[in-house]
């Protein structure tokens, strides 16, 4: 069976549960100085405890220790610049044209925290946000963020019944998700709003083409009982992030054949929606109603391998830092860390970061992960432990609590998530995301509205 029709739309991104802490302050260098709507004006340090979070070391009296360190001084934290997610966001409003724009902040958005970046998007030009689960997009709505608002990636054991009164639109592959979100309407008194996902080529997600009759047609019975509304239909591309691959065209035309057969069968959807960050930044032709940015929100490119974020416009949101634990001097053959994987080559000084494994730090990255110590670039030495590893410093001056910055924006010199990505031969979207609910959040560059 194929599909058939004409217009379209990527794969929705975000997530919950990092310790917070909220400082805004004014827009750092480096971001454009374009006008972006909802960029306010700074204000004072704001406590933000995440849901289910572990709280994170915060400064209340601004006193120092005899080693100069402010007392309460976070160990470690994950900066994040509120300013380039609105400025980004403008930017892929630009680049989408007439399509409209969902920020996808799945998985906590990707790390950043949810709910302040949820603000930053709306604040930035999105009018939708997407996440995974339906739990993500109740949080969301517990915490006050507006906006259309989609989950996708739902099971039959899901609170359909508070995500349809809560006003989350959901996504339906197959018959039993249509018969769910009509049980969920009946229970609230309201109708459902469903976004028919089809398959057209990512192997994953939807209603296969021999399927999607079927779901089609089910959706259409129940939105003529009253029970629902199918207001979307959507797909995601599997290899967007390989620009001109032949499969992209062979996915638009499956998804525009699969929109085709959802309108003869009398159904009227708000938008269609195939675009995912690279498919927004690469090709035009897949925008259709809406476009569903993800990776790109946060200031990292979609298509390393063609452009990084400052070509394409971007600016990266998040800057991992950390402060040596430790600093000593050690003999030329010292064995370091695990399985000794790393000897030092003559005497030198080591220094112990405070970060690992259980924070986010990949293992994968041993002998390779670069970091930035006094403006100076190194490299993981030796194995990466569960709370900590070990970077050789050589001959450099170094002390207990200097900073070392692990990946940013790169305005230091320090390296990118890409950096990391490579080292742990992995991607950006996998670095970022990873960074665990120990690493406080702090948060610059002004706030969203409703964020105080």
């Amino acid at each position: 069976m194929s599909f058939g029709m004409a217009r379209e739309a990527e794969n929705v991104e975000a997530g919950y549960g990092a310790a917070v802490t909220a400082v805004v302050d004014g827009h750092p260098p480096g971001v454009s100085a374009r006008p972006v709507p909802g960029a306010g004006p700074a204000s004072s340090a704001v406590s933000v405890p995440a849901a289910g979070a572990v709280a994170g070391p915060h400064s209340q009296d601004g006193q120092y220790g005899q080693d100069g360190q402010q007392a309460g001084t976070p160990h470690a934290q994950a900066r994040i610049d509120l300013a380039a997610i609105r400025a980004n966001v403008s930017r892929l409003c630009d680049t989408a044209g007439s399509a409209e724009v969902m920020a996808v902040v799945k998985a906590d958005a990707y790390g950043h925290g949810a709910v302040p970046v949820a603000r930053a998007a709306l604040a930035g030009g999105a009018t939708w946000l997407g996440v995974a689960g339906m739990r993500e997009a109740l949080a969301l709505r517990a915490a006050g963020v507006p906006g259309r608002l989609l989950a996708w990636l739902l099971t039959p054991g899901d609170d359909w019944s508070a995500a349809v009164a809560a006003g989350v639109e959901l996504s339906a592959g197959a018959p039993w998700a249509v018969r769910a979100a009509v049980r969920a309407a009946q229970a609230v008194d309201r109708p459902a709003l469903l976004h028919l996902e089809a398959e057209t080529g990512l192997g994953r997600g939807g209603a296969a083409a021999g399927d999607w009759q079927t779901l089609v047609d089910s959706a259409a019975s129940a939105e003529a009982a009253g029970y629902l509304r199918v207001v979307g239909v959507w797909s995601h591309l599997a290899r967007a992030d390989e620009p001109g691959h032949p499969s992209c065209a062979r996915q638009l035309e499956t998804f525009r054949n699969a929109a085709g057969i959802a309108r003869r069968a009398g159904l009227a959807p708000d938008v269609l929606h195939l675009s995912n960050s690279a498919a927004t930044l690469t090709l035009p032709e897949a925008h259709f109603d809406l476009v569903r940015p993800g990776l790109a929100v946060y200031g990292l490119s979609p298509v390393p391998d063609l452009a990084g974020p400052s070509e394409l416009g971007l600016r990266p949101a998040m800057t991992l830092t950390a402060r040596l634990a430790s600093v000593k001097r050690v003999p030329a053959g010292q064995g370091v860390s695990y399985g000794h994987r790393y000897r030092t080559a003559r005497e030198t000084t080591l220094g112990l970061v405070p970060l690992g494994y259980a924070d986010g730090v990949p293992r994968h990255a041993s002998q390779a992960g670069p970091v930035l110590v006094a403006g100076r670039q190194h490299t993981v030495a030796g194995t990466v432990c569960m709370d900590q590893f070990v970077v050789d410093l050589g001959d450099a001056s170094a002390a207990p609590g200097d900073e070392v910055v692990l990946f940013g924006p790169g305005d230091r010199g320090e390296p990118g998530a890409a950096d990391w990505a490579r080292a742990a031969h992995t991607i950006s979207h996998e670095i970022v995301a990873r960074i665990g609910t120990r690493v406080p959040r702090t948060y610059t560059g002004g706030s969203a509205p409703g964020d105080h």
